[in-house]
Protein backbone atom coordinates (compact mmCIF):
# COMPACT_ATOMS: atom_id res chain seq x y z
CA UNK A 1 0.00 0.00 0.00
CA UNK A 2 2.74 2.38 0.72
CA UNK A 3 4.62 1.38 -2.15
CA UNK A 4 1.61 2.61 -4.62
CA UNK A 5 1.28 5.28 -2.75
CA UNK A 6 4.75 6.46 -3.02
CA UNK A 7 4.72 5.43 -6.91
CA UNK A 8 1.73 8.06 -7.12
CA UNK A 9 3.53 10.61 -5.50
CA UNK A 10 7.25 9.77 -7.50
CA UNK A 11 5.24 9.92 -10.89
CA UNK A 12 2.82 12.69 -10.28
CA UNK A 13 4.66 15.10 -8.25
CA UNK A 14 7.83 13.55 -8.29
CA UNK A 15 9.14 15.03 -4.98
CA UNK A 16 12.99 14.31 -4.65
CA UNK A 17 14.13 11.04 -3.49
CA UNK A 18 10.40 8.91 -4.09
CA UNK A 19 12.16 7.36 -7.15
CA UNK A 20 14.25 4.88 -4.71
CA UNK A 21 11.20 3.11 -3.78
CA UNK A 22 11.06 1.38 -7.29
CA UNK A 23 14.03 -0.13 -5.86
CA UNK A 24 13.84 -4.12 -4.54
CA UNK A 25 16.65 -4.01 -2.33
CA UNK A 26 15.53 -0.61 -0.89
CA UNK A 27 12.17 -1.89 -0.06
CA UNK A 28 13.09 -5.37 0.79
CA UNK A 29 15.46 -3.89 3.72
CA UNK A 30 12.21 -1.87 4.92
CA UNK A 31 9.70 -5.18 4.84
CA UNK A 32 12.66 -7.08 6.93
CA UNK A 33 13.01 -4.25 9.61
CA UNK A 34 9.27 -3.64 9.45
CA UNK A 35 8.95 -7.43 10.10
CA UNK A 36 11.08 -7.72 12.88
CA UNK A 37 9.27 -4.22 14.29
CA UNK A 38 5.95 -5.91 14.12
CA UNK A 39 7.23 -9.17 15.85
CA UNK A 40 8.73 -7.08 18.33
CA UNK A 41 5.72 -4.81 19.11
CA UNK A 42 3.25 -7.53 18.71
CA UNK A 43 4.97 -10.66 20.30
CA UNK A 44 4.11 -9.48 24.35
CA UNK A 45 0.41 -8.10 23.78
CA UNK A 46 -0.23 -11.79 22.08
CA UNK A 47 1.57 -13.58 24.65
CA UNK A 48 -0.06 -12.28 27.38
CA UNK A 49 -3.24 -12.34 25.44
CA UNK A 50 -2.89 -16.38 25.18
CA UNK A 51 -1.60 -16.38 28.84
CA UNK A 52 -5.05 -14.63 29.95
CA UNK A 53 -7.18 -17.19 27.82
CA UNK A 54 -4.39 -20.48 29.02
CA UNK A 55 -4.32 -21.12 25.27
CA UNK A 56 -0.98 -23.26 26.28
CA UNK A 57 0.33 -26.34 24.87
CA UNK A 58 -0.79 -29.38 26.14
CA UNK A 59 2.15 -31.96 27.72
CA UNK A 60 2.77 -34.12 24.92
CA UNK A 61 3.40 -38.17 25.88
CA UNK A 62 5.06 -39.01 22.48
CA UNK A 63 8.16 -36.43 23.24
CA UNK A 64 10.78 -37.16 25.59
CA UNK A 65 9.82 -36.39 29.12
CA UNK A 66 12.03 -33.62 29.76
CA UNK A 67 9.48 -31.92 27.82
CA UNK A 68 6.85 -32.37 29.90
CA UNK A 69 7.72 -28.88 32.08
CA UNK A 70 7.07 -27.20 28.41
CA UNK A 71 3.44 -28.29 29.13
CA UNK A 72 1.20 -24.85 29.57
CA UNK A 73 3.55 -22.51 27.51
CA UNK A 74 1.20 -20.36 24.99
CA UNK A 75 0.92 -21.35 21.46
CA UNK A 76 -0.51 -20.22 18.05
CA UNK A 77 2.07 -17.95 18.69
CA UNK A 78 2.10 -18.49 14.46
CA UNK A 79 -0.31 -15.58 14.87
CA UNK A 80 2.66 -13.19 15.21
CA UNK A 81 4.94 -15.13 12.81
CA UNK A 82 1.87 -14.61 10.22
CA UNK A 83 1.35 -11.05 11.15
CA UNK A 84 5.09 -9.69 10.83
CA UNK A 85 4.88 -11.57 7.33
CA UNK A 86 1.61 -10.54 5.41
CA UNK A 87 1.33 -6.70 7.03
CA UNK A 88 5.02 -5.42 5.75
CA UNK A 89 4.26 -7.52 2.11
CA UNK A 90 1.19 -5.04 1.95
CA UNK A 91 2.97 -2.26 2.60
CA UNK A 92 5.85 -2.55 0.75
CA UNK A 93 4.74 -5.08 -2.31
CA UNK A 94 3.55 -4.11 -5.88
CA UNK A 95 -0.06 -5.43 -4.95
CA UNK A 96 -0.89 -6.07 -8.73
CA UNK A 97 1.89 -8.49 -8.74
CA UNK A 98 0.26 -11.89 -9.54
CA UNK A 99 3.36 -13.54 -7.40
CA UNK A 100 2.64 -11.62 -4.50
CA UNK A 101 -0.98 -12.28 -4.56
CA UNK A 102 -0.21 -16.33 -5.17
CA UNK A 103 1.79 -16.61 -2.34
CA UNK A 104 -0.27 -13.88 -0.09
CA UNK A 105 -3.52 -16.93 -1.24
CA UNK A 106 -1.02 -19.82 0.10
CA UNK A 107 -0.05 -18.19 3.69
CA UNK A 108 -3.34 -17.14 4.41
CA UNK A 109 -5.40 -20.32 3.47
CA UNK A 110 -2.53 -22.41 5.17
CA UNK A 111 -2.65 -20.02 7.93
CA UNK A 112 -6.24 -20.47 8.64
CA UNK A 113 -5.73 -24.30 8.26
CA UNK A 114 -3.59 -24.37 10.72
CA UNK A 115 -5.19 -22.21 13.08
CA UNK A 116 -8.49 -24.17 12.79
CA UNK A 117 -6.31 -27.27 14.03
CA UNK A 118 -5.08 -24.95 17.23
CA UNK A 119 -7.89 -23.76 18.15
CA UNK A 120 -9.82 -26.86 17.91
CA UNK A 121 -6.94 -28.60 20.29
CA UNK A 122 -5.87 -25.49 22.96
CA UNK A 123 -9.22 -24.19 23.11
CA UNK A 124 -11.90 -26.82 22.28
CA UNK A 125 -9.80 -29.33 24.61
CA UNK A 126 -10.19 -32.06 21.10
CA UNK A 127 -6.65 -33.82 21.33
CA UNK A 128 -6.12 -34.36 18.00
CA UNK A 129 -7.34 -31.17 16.70
CA UNK A 130 -8.14 -30.85 13.60
CA UNK A 131 -8.56 -34.66 12.26
CA UNK A 132 -5.92 -35.14 9.72
CA UNK A 133 -7.46 -35.78 6.44
CA UNK A 134 -9.17 -32.05 6.54
CA UNK A 135 -6.22 -30.97 6.83
CA UNK A 136 -5.35 -32.83 3.69
CA UNK A 137 -7.90 -31.26 2.42
CA UNK A 138 -7.22 -27.66 2.78
CA UNK A 139 -3.32 -28.20 1.88
CA UNK A 140 -4.48 -30.26 -1.50
CA UNK A 141 -6.86 -27.65 -2.16
CA UNK A 142 -4.05 -25.18 -1.87
CA UNK A 143 -1.72 -26.96 -4.53
CA UNK A 144 -4.70 -27.44 -6.90
CA UNK A 145 -4.87 -23.46 -6.75
CA UNK A 146 -1.25 -22.89 -6.99
CA UNK A 147 -1.00 -25.53 -9.91
CA UNK A 148 -3.58 -24.76 -11.87
CA UNK A 149 -3.10 -20.82 -12.32
CA UNK A 150 0.72 -21.87 -13.26
CA UNK A 151 -0.48 -24.34 -16.15
CA UNK A 152 -3.92 -23.34 -17.08
CA UNK A 153 -3.47 -19.06 -16.93
CA UNK A 154 0.18 -18.50 -16.28
CA UNK A 155 0.06 -15.50 -18.15
CA UNK A 156 -2.08 -13.93 -15.21
CA UNK A 157 1.18 -14.24 -13.51
CA UNK A 158 3.48 -13.13 -16.14
CA UNK A 159 3.70 -13.83 -19.65
CA UNK A 160 7.66 -15.06 -18.96
CA UNK A 161 6.00 -18.41 -17.63
CA UNK A 162 3.90 -19.28 -20.81
CA UNK A 163 6.37 -21.40 -22.29
CA UNK A 164 7.69 -23.04 -19.23
CA UNK A 165 4.52 -23.54 -17.26
CA UNK A 166 5.03 -27.09 -16.80
CA UNK A 167 8.72 -27.33 -16.55
CA UNK A 168 11.41 -27.17 -13.80
CA UNK A 169 14.85 -26.20 -13.64
CA UNK A 170 17.19 -29.44 -13.17
CA UNK A 171 20.09 -28.41 -10.82
CA UNK A 172 23.62 -28.54 -12.03
CA UNK A 173 22.72 -28.66 -15.68
CA UNK A 174 22.68 -25.75 -17.71
CA UNK A 175 19.45 -24.93 -20.33
CA UNK A 176 17.81 -27.80 -19.21
CA UNK A 177 14.04 -27.60 -17.72
CA UNK A 178 12.39 -30.54 -16.93
CA UNK A 179 8.73 -30.86 -18.59
CA UNK A 180 6.43 -32.64 -16.14
CA UNK A 181 3.29 -32.29 -18.38
CA UNK A 182 0.13 -33.14 -16.84
CA UNK A 183 1.81 -34.57 -14.02
CA UNK A 184 2.57 -31.33 -12.87
CA UNK A 185 -0.23 -30.48 -11.09
CA UNK A 186 0.02 -33.41 -8.66
CA UNK A 187 3.98 -32.85 -8.41
CA UNK A 188 2.24 -28.80 -6.94
CA UNK A 189 0.00 -30.94 -4.80
CA UNK A 190 2.35 -32.89 -3.41
CA UNK A 191 4.92 -30.63 -2.48
CA UNK A 192 2.79 -28.13 -0.79
CA UNK A 193 0.96 -30.95 1.17
CA UNK A 194 4.75 -32.52 1.90
CA UNK A 195 6.46 -29.01 2.63
CA UNK A 196 3.50 -28.15 5.19
CA UNK A 197 3.33 -31.12 7.09
CA UNK A 198 7.44 -31.43 7.39
CA UNK A 199 7.11 -28.10 8.82
CA UNK A 200 5.14 -29.10 11.08
CA UNK A 201 6.94 -32.38 12.28
CA UNK A 202 10.38 -29.86 12.44
CA UNK A 203 8.45 -27.67 14.92
CA UNK A 204 9.35 -29.53 18.54
CA UNK A 205 12.23 -28.01 19.76
CA UNK A 206 12.35 -24.30 20.65
CA UNK A 207 13.40 -22.07 17.99
CA UNK A 208 14.04 -25.26 15.60
CA UNK A 209 11.65 -24.78 13.17
CA UNK A 210 11.45 -20.78 12.82
CA UNK A 211 15.36 -20.49 12.82
CA UNK A 212 15.56 -22.96 9.97
CA UNK A 213 12.79 -21.68 8.12
CA UNK A 214 14.46 -18.06 8.96
CA UNK A 215 17.72 -19.47 6.97
CA UNK A 216 15.68 -21.04 4.11
CA UNK A 217 13.63 -17.76 3.46
CA UNK A 218 16.95 -15.81 3.05
CA UNK A 219 18.13 -18.59 0.42
CA UNK A 220 14.50 -18.18 -1.50
CA UNK A 221 15.17 -14.05 -1.36
CA UNK A 222 18.67 -14.51 -2.99
CA UNK A 223 16.88 -17.01 -5.86
CA UNK A 224 14.09 -14.54 -6.58
CA UNK A 225 15.79 -11.65 -6.71
CA UNK A 226 18.09 -14.06 -8.87
CA UNK A 227 15.19 -15.21 -11.17
CA UNK A 228 13.58 -11.69 -11.39
CA UNK A 229 16.95 -9.95 -12.90
CA UNK A 230 17.16 -10.12 -16.07
CA UNK A 231 20.85 -10.15 -16.17
CA UNK A 232 21.73 -11.89 -13.47
CA UNK A 233 19.40 -14.93 -14.28
CA UNK A 234 21.14 -14.99 -18.19
CA UNK A 235 24.41 -15.17 -16.33
CA UNK A 236 23.76 -17.95 -14.70
CA UNK A 237 21.27 -19.91 -17.14
CA UNK A 238 18.24 -19.50 -15.53
CA UNK A 239 14.73 -18.49 -16.69
CA UNK A 240 14.32 -15.14 -16.13
CA UNK A 241 10.51 -14.90 -14.47
CA UNK A 242 9.75 -11.04 -15.05
CA UNK A 243 7.87 -9.85 -11.59
CA UNK A 244 9.44 -12.56 -9.78
CA UNK A 245 11.86 -9.95 -8.14
CA UNK A 246 8.72 -9.34 -5.71
CA UNK A 247 8.82 -12.80 -4.00
CA UNK A 248 12.73 -11.37 -2.67
CA UNK A 249 10.90 -8.58 -0.61
CA UNK A 250 8.38 -11.42 0.62
CA UNK A 251 11.11 -13.56 1.53
CA UNK A 252 13.47 -11.21 3.53
CA UNK A 253 9.84 -10.25 5.62
CA UNK A 254 9.30 -13.99 6.54
CA UNK A 255 13.19 -13.52 7.48
CA UNK A 256 12.70 -10.78 9.55
CA UNK A 257 9.29 -12.25 11.43
CA UNK A 258 11.44 -15.63 11.98
CA UNK A 259 14.68 -13.16 13.74
CA UNK A 260 11.40 -11.53 15.70
CA UNK A 261 9.69 -14.60 16.77
CA UNK A 262 13.18 -16.43 17.72
CA UNK A 263 13.21 -13.79 20.19
CA UNK A 264 10.52 -15.23 21.93
CA UNK A 265 10.52 -18.67 20.53
CA UNK A 266 14.29 -19.46 21.80
CA UNK A 267 15.17 -21.58 24.74
CA UNK A 268 13.40 -21.86 26.99
CA UNK A 269 10.68 -21.00 24.47
CA UNK A 270 8.18 -17.87 25.88
CA UNK A 271 5.38 -19.09 23.41
CA UNK A 272 5.10 -22.11 20.65
CA UNK A 273 4.54 -21.35 16.88
CA UNK A 274 1.76 -24.27 16.63
CA UNK A 275 0.49 -25.60 13.78
CA UNK A 276 -1.08 -21.57 12.89
CA UNK A 277 2.75 -21.36 12.13
CA UNK A 278 4.38 -24.17 11.22
CA UNK A 279 1.80 -25.25 8.33
CA UNK A 280 1.64 -21.80 6.72
CA UNK A 281 5.60 -21.68 6.27
CA UNK A 282 6.26 -24.99 5.16
CA UNK A 283 3.56 -24.44 2.80
CA UNK A 284 5.24 -21.16 1.62
CA UNK A 285 8.56 -22.55 0.96
CA UNK A 286 6.89 -25.44 -1.19
CA UNK A 287 4.96 -22.87 -2.90
CA UNK A 288 8.19 -20.13 -3.66
CA UNK A 289 9.96 -23.16 -5.12
CA UNK A 290 7.02 -23.87 -7.10
CA UNK A 291 6.56 -20.57 -8.53
CA UNK A 292 10.01 -20.40 -9.09
CA UNK A 293 10.41 -22.93 -11.39
CA UNK A 294 13.27 -24.44 -8.16
CA UNK A 295 11.08 -27.57 -6.93
CA UNK A 296 14.14 -29.38 -7.22
CA UNK A 297 16.14 -27.80 -5.45
CA UNK A 298 13.69 -28.71 -2.27
CA UNK A 299 15.41 -31.64 -1.39
CA UNK A 300 18.61 -29.66 -0.86
CA UNK A 301 17.03 -26.05 0.28
CA UNK A 302 15.06 -27.91 2.59
CA UNK A 303 17.17 -30.79 3.89
CA UNK A 304 16.71 -30.10 7.26
CA UNK A 305 13.10 -30.67 6.88
CA UNK A 306 13.62 -33.96 4.69
CA UNK A 307 15.59 -35.35 7.16
CA UNK A 308 12.75 -35.24 9.69
CA UNK A 309 10.32 -36.43 7.88
CA UNK A 310 12.27 -39.37 6.74
CA UNK A 311 13.03 -40.08 9.94
CA UNK A 312 9.31 -40.42 10.94
CA UNK A 313 8.67 -42.04 7.29
CA UNK A 314 11.71 -44.48 8.40
CA UNK A 315 10.61 -45.77 12.36
CA UNK A 316 7.31 -46.24 11.28
CA UNK A 317 8.06 -48.25 8.32
CA UNK A 318 10.52 -50.45 10.29
CA UNK A 319 8.33 -50.57 13.48
CA UNK A 320 5.64 -52.20 10.89
CA UNK A 321 7.56 -54.40 9.52
CA UNK A 322 9.71 -56.13 12.53
CA UNK A 323 6.09 -56.53 14.21
CA UNK A 324 4.70 -58.44 11.08
CA UNK A 325 7.73 -60.49 10.53
CA UNK A 326 8.90 -61.02 14.57
CA UNK A 327 5.23 -60.29 16.55
CA UNK A 328 7.44 -57.48 17.76
CA UNK A 329 8.63 -53.82 16.44
CA UNK A 330 11.49 -52.48 16.62
CA UNK A 331 13.11 -48.92 15.87
CA UNK A 332 15.54 -47.60 13.84
CA UNK A 333 15.84 -44.31 16.37
CA UNK A 334 15.09 -43.91 19.67
CA UNK A 335 12.42 -41.72 18.85
CA UNK A 336 11.10 -39.63 15.98
CA UNK A 337 11.38 -37.26 14.36
CA UNK A 338 15.32 -37.20 14.56
CA UNK A 339 15.82 -34.07 16.88
CA UNK A 340 13.91 -36.05 19.49
CA UNK A 341 16.68 -39.01 18.88
CA UNK A 342 19.76 -36.92 19.84
CA UNK A 343 17.51 -35.96 23.01
CA UNK A 344 17.79 -39.42 24.06
CA UNK A 345 21.37 -39.44 23.31
CA UNK A 346 22.00 -36.95 25.93
CA UNK A 347 22.47 -33.90 23.44
CA UNK A 348 20.79 -30.68 25.37
CA UNK A 349 18.11 -28.94 23.34
CA UNK A 350 20.11 -25.68 22.94
CA UNK A 351 22.64 -27.75 21.69
CA UNK A 352 21.04 -29.31 18.73
CA UNK A 353 19.03 -26.61 17.55
CA UNK A 354 22.29 -24.99 17.31
CA UNK A 355 24.18 -27.83 15.22
CA UNK A 356 20.89 -28.29 12.95
CA UNK A 357 21.45 -24.20 12.26
CA UNK A 358 25.00 -25.01 11.02
CA UNK A 359 23.18 -27.91 8.38
CA UNK A 360 20.42 -25.62 7.29
CA UNK A 361 23.92 -23.22 6.72
CA UNK A 362 25.61 -25.81 5.02
CA UNK A 363 22.85 -26.79 3.12
CA UNK A 364 21.88 -23.37 1.79
CA UNK A 365 25.15 -22.65 0.50
CA UNK A 366 25.05 -25.68 -1.35
CA UNK A 367 22.18 -24.54 -2.75
CA UNK A 368 23.18 -21.46 -4.13
CA UNK A 369 26.33 -23.46 -5.26
CA UNK A 370 24.06 -25.05 -7.81
CA UNK A 371 23.81 -21.62 -9.70
CA UNK A 372 26.85 -21.34 -10.55
CA UNK A 373 28.31 -25.16 -10.85
CA UNK A 374 26.15 -25.66 -14.24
Amino acid sequence: MLYHLFMWLHYTYDPPGFGVFKYITFRAGLSAITALVIAFWLGPKIIRKLKEHQIGEAAKVEAPKTHLSKAGTPTMGGLIVLASIVIPTLLWNDLTNGYILLILFVTVTLGVVGFLDDYLKVVKKKPKGLIGRYKIVGQVFVGIVLGSVMVFTPEWIDTSLASIRTSTTVPFVKHLELDLGWFYIPMVIFIITATSNAVNLTDGLDGLAIGTVGIVSVTLAIIAYITGNFELSGYLTIPFLRGSGELAIFCVAMGGAALGFLWYNSYPAQVFMGDTGSLALGGIIGAMCVLLKKELLLPTLGGIFLMETLSVIIQRSYFKYTKRKYGEGRRVFRMSPIHHHFELLGWPEPKIVTRFYIVAILLMIITLATFKVR
